[in-house]
């Protein structure tokens, strides 16, 4: 008898995930780790918020060209100072303790950044707090998506990347309302500086208040802890028995088996040792390359020069624009985790190439204009293109860059890959911080023509190599790229449970509506207890 085609879906809850107490409260908890994006956007934000401001330009003396650069990029440098050993560590004590200690350590930089008294100090106290954010970024991210509700993965693991502008509107905002009440004065970019150390207090007093990684308590060998989050978390608190429960817990212990199978070692190696890690790392590799060098890094780091170049030159004009930016840059981002499992990850890659390649291109014409003739029309019009842009620009590599990441790792290489994705980020956002604002300075608006043909580029490498991984579980999605023998061997090791599912589901109501997990949790328990290996039938499609 051929097995039947189960997925994860037909064993999860249909009514609205509010009006569920377990799902409810683990959404609440998973707000934690949210805010360490939340605090990455406020603190990369920073500098380019604080640089419109004439208090921090004169207490800094008016820094241009490579010393803005070096100011832009020390965040970049001591995250990647910290990223090597952050998946090792994560291995190592668990995703709540990384996030533990990426806060203390950040809660140090700020209080030295926010008091500092020369420009060397405050490089040191930018540096320290990106070391402490190397380990909140690779732990927090990965919680969330281990821990998140089945059905809700998608959208929760979507969600953490674009938490990134909530920190991004808090620093813009503040910063205008410092300047509006301490003028030139040192606290006009001390008080933003300030409000950074409120995340990580709360992270380091609230974190062990929610359950860890069942994947990694699993990679452990405590089984039995994992079993008891998972029935917690997605059981509604029932017993660790459930159909749901025990579809899961098999499915990761054989996908923990199949991965030791093919890969051995601890090190960064690992990552490209089969085929298929080849795959992951170089699409990986090149998704991260483009959320940095697409043009976005001109307006997120150098609006101010940006501004200038249009004719905008008045502060509090340009802090405005900066701040309704943010907020508009959230709102798009949303929406692009809204479509993700509606339209799917290769389809929403492709809208958001397509139309950063336009709203760009235009852009580059409104500037070029005002640049050559002070066409004022042209300069009006390049607010809304920016606008434009960053709305098919957020929609994709906001929303999805630590999704579609997460999504085609496995386990044993994820806390890795994903440290190798920030590594990338970070060191090609460095590169970008020195590089644009000398190119600016040299070229003008030529230099924009660069990344005209460069998102061309972008749009040829979505279309060839981006693998739809939608409504997959993170097992299915990771086993995409390893072969079909892999994806066969789990067929025939999962069909004969499959079987005895659909031997259950003679009854009509089991594949209706809400019915169908209290049903199969009705079943005796006999049924599932000596098969929980085989029970993970999520590869039989």
């Amino acid at each position: 008898m051929p097995a039947p085609q189960w997925t994860i879906k037909d064993l999860t809850y249909r009514d609205s995930w509010w009006k569920i107490r377990a799902i409810l409260m683990l959404n609440i908890c998973l707000i934690l780790p949210l805010l360490s994006s939340t605090l990455n956007g406020l603190d990369s934000s920073t500098i380019n918020n604080l640089q419109i401001l004439p208090g921090w330009r004169e207490y800094f003396h008016q820094p241009q060209g490579m010393k803005l650069g070096a100011i832009n990029s020390a965040h970049d440098i001591g995250i990647l100072g910290g990223t090597p050993f952050s998946p090792y560590v994560s291995d190592l004590l668990g995703r709540r303790a990384t996030i533990f200690i990426g806060a203390v350590i950040m809660l140090a930089g700020v209080i030295t950044q926010a008091s500092s008294t020369t420009l060397q100090v405050f490089l040191g106290a930018r540096v320290l707090i990106g070391f402490g954010m190397a380990f909140s970024i690779n732990a927090a991210p990965l919680l969330i998506s281990e821990l998140s509700y089945p059905t809700h993965r998608g959208k929760m693991t979507s969600l953490y990347n674009s938490m990134w502008y909530s920190g991004s509107i808090i620093s813009a905002w503040i910063s205008l309302g410092s300047y509006d009440g301490a003028a030139t004065s040192s606290w006009s970019w001390r008080v933003p500086s300030f409000v950074q150390a409120a995340i990580p207090v709360v992270q380091m007093g609230l974190i062990w208040f929610i359950p860890e990684s069942p994947r990694f308590l699993m990679a452990r060998g405590l089984e039995s802890q994992a079993a008891r989050i998972l029935a917690q978390c997605h059981s509604n608190g029932r017993d660790d028995h459930s159909p749901l429960v025990s579809f899961e817990m098999a499915q990761i212990r054989h996908a923990l088996n199949v991965e030791r199978e093919f890969a051995s070692g601890k090190s960064y190696l690992r990552c490209f040792s089969t085929p298929g890690n080849r795959q992951r790392m170089f699409t990986i590799i090149w998704i991260t390359v483009f959320s940095q060098w697409s043009g976005n890094g001109l307006v997120s780091y150098y609006i101010n020069t940006v501004l200038n170049g249009v004719g905008i030159t008045q502060t509090r004009t340009k802090a405005a624009i900066n701040g309704c930016l943010q907020i508009f840059n959230l709102a798009s981002a949303l929406v692009g985790t809204m479509m993700v499992d509606k339209l799917g990850r290769r389809k929403v890659f492709l809208i958001s190439n397509i139309g950063m390649l336009i709203a760009f291109s235009m852009w580059t014409v409104t500037t070029a204009l005002f640049s050559q003739s002070r066409n004022v029309v042209a300069a009006r019009a390049t607010v809304p293109l920016i606008f434009m842009y960053f709305f098919f620009y957020d929609f994709a590599y906001t929303s999805m860059l630590v999704l579609y990441t997460l999504e085609i790792l496995p386990y044993n290489i994820r806390a890795k890959g994903f440290a190798i994705m920030n590594i990338t980020l970070y060191s090609t956002n460095a590169l970008s911080s020195l590089i644009n604002p000398v190119a600016l300075n040299a070229l003008g608006w030529k230099y924009y023509l660069f990344y005209c043909g460069w998102l061309g580029l972008e749009l040829v490498f979505v279309i060839v190599y981006i693998v739809e991984t939608r409504a997959c579980t993170l097992e299915e999605t990771a086993a995409l790229f390893d072969g079909v023998k892999v994806r066969r061997g789990i067929v025939q090791r999962t069909g004969e449970a499959a079987i005895t599912l659909d031997r259950m589901s003679l009854c009509p109501e089991l594949r209706d509506g809400p019915g169908t997990v209290q049903t199969l949790r009705s079943a005796s328990r006999s049924n599932f207890e000596p098969q929980s290996e085989e029970f993970a039938v999520a590869f039989t499609r």
